[in-house]
């Protein structure tokens, strides 16, 4: 049976091949799987709209009815350029082939692509199809180049399952974090100022919560706070490796003479802080956290609202350790994992995958397959399956990446755990501690983050909750609507009383009746609205709606407060 990548891939083609039978002067370009689903770019003189992809679809659909085969087949240079004939992008994409190197095709039908598959058998393995949306994409992704017609499609194995796919994709939609973040007041993203955030106070609250929670975890699990530059030299990038292998992301300045670069990660300033002083192994492992500031010179048509930008904090940690305690130290790492996700709901089971080797890596082979052996015993001891990615390890060492299961079934990649025998090494930093032998020894050092980035967790987290925050996180986590202005003063009472109890509350002082102010609270997704008016008042309670819930009547504030705290630790 067609893997769904397989089927995505194969309808990919088949969507090249529907549109030139449509459409006159079609250049095509690529048409990769994603994980949703398909997209294909195009160059042609139409301007493609969804009013047209009704008979883009029927032809897809008939050319999927015929069951061709896609054959493959290894050509030569030459035999490949004549196949493609006419097709300029194609053949640019041919010349960047090394010369020697095999290049595979794959033909269905009348129509012929150079691929490196895998495809369907048969076409009517691929199933059914559906175009969602269409948008500009520059040719090789860059903004020098012309723009290119970009089209998105899913598959599904029958048209039930297709509805459901578009019922969950028009869910995201809702949920966009893009557009949630607006709504809500979040922040606001600046195209003067490309991947920078500009955090608005109810999404810098959240922000903040999220981050004093990952404190309290940290502490909890024997980690040690710390911070260092945001500007570091060229010599200290050059010594650590990442010169040489990630200086095309890096924001580079200079200074009387000498060249810096602002981290685009933190390894090298946790090293820097572990050399500060002589160290012995009574001292490992080390677990050092940093909410580190890092910059990224991401390509701008890369860059996604929160999800990916150039300026981030990650919930950094470098746990410096010896060879002996790696395994405990990633079991730790995993169970702190789980209890994270799980106190904001991602309880379904993680996908874990082990990336291995690269092959831009530093090192020794065979210290590569003594870190990729013991990351892999770490899983057997915190009981935890995983899939292998054969050459997607940093440069400087394999790691673990965990990706969680959002509301809509979406999967997210998030925490990672790296295993470095090179950054504390003599060629590298140079970490050395006192051993029980007397000696000096280089320790390993486990790069790792739960949440990673807390600006793309947070995105993460405004979809899963659609805007509706649970309690605890929410910016807003009661509204006062007093029903007149003479009950302001009691609202302002109540205000302060939930204020003193460390709860985040506002009140309503608009001249709105309160249909429309229950309304606008119910929009703001705020979880608990408490009714006023002179009847509270001379009753000394509030009329308190739930979010979801609707109305639960009266309560004292003592009464509602200790409802919202036990609803806090539950």
């Amino acid at each position: 049976m067609a893997s769904i990548e397989e089927r995505r891939h194969s309808a990919a083609h088949l969507t090249a091949r529907a549109v030139q039978n449509v459409f006159e002067g079609v250049q095509v370009d690529i048409g990769p799987a994603t994980d949703e689903g398909f997209y294909y770019d195009f160059d042609l003189p139409h301007r493609i709209s969804p009013e047209d992809f009704p008979k883009i679809e029927a032809e897809v659909a008939r050319l999927i009815a015929l069951d061709e085969p896609f054959v493959k087949k290894v050509v030569s240079r030459e035999e490949c350029a004549k196949m493609l004939a006419g097709q300029t992008y194609k053949l640019e994409r041919l010349a960047d082939i090394p010369e020697g190197e095999d290049i595979s095709t794959y033909t269905v039908g009348d129509y012929a692509e150079m691929c490196r598959g895998p495809h369907v058998a048969h076409s009517k393995e691929i199933g059914v199809v559906k175009l969602m949306r269409v948008a500009g994409s520059y040719y090789r992704g860059d903004e020098k180049n012309k723009m290119l017609q970009r089209i998105y499609g899913v598959v599904a194995s029958t048209q039930e399952e297709l509805d459901e796919m578009v019922r969950r994709i028009e869910e995201a939609k809702k949920r966009d974090h893009r557009k949630l973040g607006v709504e809500l007041d979040l922040f606001h993203l600046d195209p003067e100022d490309p991947g920078q955030i500009f955090w608005h106070p109810r999404g810098w609250s959240i922000y903040v919560t999220l981050q004093n929670y990952m404190r309290e975890k940290l502490v909890k699990d024997g980690y040690q706070e710390v911070n260092t530059p945001a500007l570091m030299p060229r010599s200290l990038w050059e010594r650590s490796g990442h010169w040489a292998h990630y200086q095309q992301n890096m924001f580079i300045t200079e200074s009387e003479k000498r060249i810096f670069a602002v981290k685009p990660m933190n390894c090298p300033g946790a090293l820097e802080i572990f050399n500060s002083r002589s160290r012995s192994y009574k001292d490992l492992p080390l677990r050092l956290a940093e909410f580190g500031h890092c910059a990224r010179n991401e390509p701008s048509g890369t860059l996604h609202g929160i999800m990916r930008v150039r300026g981030f904090v990650q919930d950094d940690a470098h746990i410096i350790c010896t060879e002996e305690q790696i395994e405990a130290e990633v079991a730790k790492f995993c169970r702190l994992l789980k209890d994270v996700y799980g106190d904001f709901g991602f309880d379904r089971n993680l996908v874990v995958k082990l990336s291995t080797m690269p092959e831009d890596h530093v090192g020794e082979v065979a210290t590569w397959e003594r870190a990729e052996a013991a990351l892999a015993e770490a899983c057997k001891a915190a009981e935890l399956s995983y899939e292998i990615q054969p050459g997607e390890g940093a440069f400087y060492g394999p790691k673990l990446e965990f990706t969680l299961i959002d509301a809509l079934g979406r999967p997210w990649q998030c925490g990672t755990i790296q295993l470095d025998y090179q950054l504390p090494s003599a060629e590298r930093l140079n970490a050395e501690y006192i051993g029980p032998d007397g000696k000096k020894h280089h320790p390993v050092m486990l790069h790792r983050a739960v949440l990673g980035s807390l600006e793309r967790f947070i995105g993460i987290l405004i979809e899963h909750y659609a805007g509706a925050f649970p309690l605890w996180l929410a910016p807003e986590q009661v509204r006062i609507l007093p029903i007149s202005d003479k009950a302001m003063a009691y609202a302002e009472k109540v205000q302060a009383e939930l204020a003193k109890a460390g709860f985040r509350v506002e009140i309503d002082r608009s001249a709105e009746k309160l249909g429309a102010k229950i309304r606008e609270a119910t929009l703001w997704k705020v979880p608990y609205q408490l009714v006023v008016g002179p009847r509270d008042e001379a009753a000394g309670t509030v009329s308190v709606r739930e979010r979801g819930q609707g109305d639960l009547g009266a309560m004292t504030t003592a009464n509602l407060i200790e409802k919202l705290n036990k609803e806090l630790v539950a």
